[in-house]
C-alpha cells in the first residue's frame, strides 16, 4: 500500500531525525560542566563575571551567588549548596576552619585588596619624620595586618614568631620612635588630616577617594599572606573542573580586566 507507506517512511524518518536531534542536545549539555560558586557583592562578583566568560569558552559554566557577608559562603560551600566560594583570604579562611571545622580546601589564589598607608601631609615615606605620629587599627587582623606592613617595608622590626597578629607589644625595634594611634578602622581615612600618616583598608579607601596604586605611600605585596583565594570542599579539590576554573580566574583576559576596571586598587596575584 504505497499511500499508506511514503508517508510512515516519512513519519519515521522524521522521527528519526529528531532524536538524533535530542541527543546531540543531551551530548552538548553532557560537554559542560555547571557550578555555583559564591562571592561577595562588589569588586569579587564583578570580576567573576569576567571568570566566567572565560569559563564558559573552556566548557564550565558559572552560576555566580552573592552573598553579603563572610561568615554565609564558607557555610553554603561546606554544606554542598555551592561548589567553590572566591573571597576570602588564608588567615580568613583557616580560622574559619579552626572554628567551624569545616572541610574547605584552597585550591588557587586570586587578588589581593591591598592595605596601604596613606598620608595627607607627605608625600613619600622618606619623608615622614622622625616621631610622626601613624594611624593603625584597634583589632588583631587588620592592626597586626598594618604591622606586618611597616615591616616588610624596613620601617619597624617585629619579635620573631608573633606570626599573622602582631600587636604593639610585638614591635621589637622603632628607630623612627613611630608613635601610634590605634583608631577604629572605618576612621582611617577621617583621620589623615590629624596624624602623619595612617593604615587604611581598600574598601575605606575607595570611598574616600584613595586609590591603593596612586595614592599609598606603602603598599602590601600582592603575594602576601593576605591575598584572596579560591575555595572548595576537600571531597571536590582533584576533579577535572576546579583545575579549569582556577585556570580561567588566572587567565591573562581577566587580569586585563581587573586592570582596567580597578586602576590599582584591586592586584592580580598572578
Amino acid at each position: 500500500m504505497p499511500g499508506f507507506n511514503a508517508p510512515r517512511r516519512r513519519l519515521l524518518a522524521a522521527a528519526g531525525a529528531g532524536l538524533a536531534v535530542a541527543a546531540f542536545g543531551r551530548a552538548a549539555r553532557a560537554d559542560t560542566t555547571t557550578l555555583r560558586i559564591g562571592v561577595t557583592a562588589g569588586p569579587h562578583a564583578q570580576i567573576l563575571e569576567a571568570v566566567r566568560n572565560v569559563a564558559a569558552r573552556r566548557g564550565l559554566a558559572l552560576k555566580i551567588v552573592e552573598f553579603s557577608d563572610y561568615i554565609t559562603p564558607n557555610v553554603a560551600l561546606d554544606a554542598g549548596d555551592l561548589q567553590a566560594n572566591s573571597y576570602q583570604h588564608r588567615p580568613f579562611l583557616d580560622q574559619q576552619i579552626k572554628d567551624r571545622g569545616y572541610r574547605i580546601e584552597a585550591v588557587g589564589e586570586t587578588v589581593t585588596f591591598p592595605l596601604g598607608i596613606y598620608s595627607r601631609r607627605w608625600k613619600r615615606w622618606q619623608d615622614v619624620p622622625t616621631g610622626a605620629r601613624v594611624a593603625i587599627q584597634n583589632d588583631p587582623t587588620n592592626g597586626g595586618r598594618s604591622l606586618l606592613l611597616l615591616q616588610e617595608a624596613g620601617v619597624i622590626r617585629l619579635r620573631e614568631g608573633v606570626g599573622l597578629l602582631p600587636t604593639l607589644r610585638d614591635v621589637a625595634d622603632n628607630p623612627h620612635k613611630l608613635r601610634f594611634v590605634e583608631i577604629e578602622a572605618a576612621q582611617a581615612p577621617r583621620v589623615l588630616d590629624d596624624v602623619d600618616a595612617a593604615a587604611v583598608n581598600t574598601n575605606f579607601a575607595l570611598p574616600a577617594g584613595l586609590n591603593p596604586g596612586r595614592d599609598a605611600l606603602l603598599l602590601e605585596n600582592p603575594k602576601g599572606p593576605y591575598v584572596n583565594l579560591i575555595a572548595v570542599r576537600g571531597v571536590d579539590r582533584d576533579k577535572p573542573w576546579v583545575r579549569t576554573l582556577v585556570e580561567s580566574y588566572r587567565s591573562d583576559e581577566v587580569k586585563a580586566f581587573i586592570l582596567a576596571k580597578f586602576d590599582g586598587a584591586v592586584l592580580a596575584s598572578w
